[in-house]
This record gives C-alpha cells, sequence and structure tokens, in this order.
C-alpha cells in the first residue's frame, strides 16, 4: 500500500472513530494508579470483567503498595486464584509492590522504562499505565490492538512492537491514547477473534480484511 492510501486509510478510520466513539476508555476498575496497576497486571490473558470482578476483595485487604509489599504471596493467591496464572501473578504483585515502596516511594513512576523495572509490567502494561494516567502519547498493544490492527490493514507488524510502531507512526500524537481504547474495545465488541462482525461494522469501507472477504 502506498504511503499515501495508507494515510488516508488512518485518517478516515480516525475521523469514523471521533465522532462514533467519542469517549473510550479502559472498562477495568480503579481509584488511583495504584490499583489500575494492580489491575493491569492482573488482566494479562484475562478478561476485564473477571480482574473487575477479583479486585474489590483485593483492594480491600491492600488498599496501598505498602500493604500489599508486606503480604505473603499465599495470601495474595487466595484472593486471586479465579484469574489465570493466580501462582505467578500473586507473587508479581507483592514483589511489584516492595518494589514501588523501596525504590519509587510508593508512586507509580510515568516513564515507560521506570515502569518495566516493576515486576509483572512488560512493555504492553507500562504503555496502558503512561496512556491512562499520565496521558502519554503511547499505544499499548494487547491481543485485541495486535490482531484489529492487522486485520483491518493499519499494520503488517509480525510483533505487538512492530504493530506499536507502525500505530505510533501514522496516529496523531493527541489521538495515541484514545486509539489504544478505540481499537481494543473494537476488538472486543465488533472485529473479534472468533466471529467478525463486518455487517455492523462502521469502519468495513475502510478494512482490508472485509475487502479480501
Amino acid at each position: 500500500m502506498s504511503a499515501k492510501r495508507l494515510e488516508l486509510k488512518y485518517r478516515n478510520i480516525i475521523e469514523w472513530f471521533l465522532k462514533n466513539m467519542p469517549v473510550a476508555e479502559s472498562e477495568l476498575n480503579y481509584q488511583n494508579p495504584y490499583q489500575l496497576l494492580v489491575a493491569v497486571i492482573l488482566s494479562a490473558q484475562c478478561t476485564d470483567k473477571r480482574v473487575n470482578l477479583t479486585t474489590p476483595a483485593l483492594f480491600a485487604k491492600y488498599p496501598t503498595p505498602e500493604s500489599l509489599s508486606q503480604a505473603t504471596t499465599e495470601e495474595v493467591y487466595e484472593l486471586i486464584k479465579s484469574i489465570s496464572y493466580p501462582n505467578n501473578k500473586a507473587k508479581h504483585l507483592v514483589e511489584m509492590a516492595k518494589k514501588l515502596v523501596n525504590e519509587f516511594n510508593s508512586i507509580v513512576p510515568d516513564d515507560i522504562d521506570q515502569l518495566q523495572k516493576l515486576p509483572g509490567v512488560g512493555r504492553k502494561t507500562a504503555n496502558v499505565i503512561a496512556s491512562v494516567i499520565y496521558d502519554r502519547p503511547v499505544i499499548a498493544v494487547d491481543t485485541h490492538v495486535f490482531r484489529v490492527a492487522r486485520r483491518i490493514g493499519l499494520s503488517s507488524g509480525k510483533s505487538p512492537l512492530e504493530v506499536e510502531k507502525d500505530l505510533t507512526n501514522n496516529i496523531p500524537q493527541e489521538y495515541r491514547a484514545i486509539a489504544h481504547h478505540w481499537l481494543i474495545l473494537h476488538g472486543r465488541y465488533v472485529c473479534t477473534a472468533k466471529k467478525e462482525k463486518c455487517d455492523s461494522c462502521g469502519i468495513a469501507p475502510h478494512c482490508d480484511y472485509f475487502k479480501s472477504i
């Protein structure tokens, strides 16, 4: 695809989302940066719905990084055992809280590299925190964003990082934070992994997959 056609594709899709989804936010429930950080760590390969059912009890018992840092892995496991990979996530949460308290004065950092120093925090999680909490112009690429971006034709990247770079290079800075949510929600409810709802998709006219079928 020529650079001009790709630019037009991005422009048309962004304009559609701006008109039809002017408000797009995380579906995770949280009250502060610490809670969002915990929720995003728990959400890896797990639904937001399941995370939201799990975190109230967790936050009630461990409302601060300090309290979580004093917990045992076994105690945390009992509260999150309905989540995918609870053993690893329980360990990551406790270690993350200890590092957050000891090295960051219990303040969730706003820098991508600093965030990734926390146990359980990869680039995707770091980008989510940076964009949602600190409004940084970064795009987190999860499974939904990766699938949708490639299916529509916004990127041909073969890895999340390659897709992230394509999206970052082509989406204006002021729309990057919300574009993350546009693509997630579109992938969750319209352009799903099991069954694409092309007949009801507003961006179908600009979609490579739709044109191919």
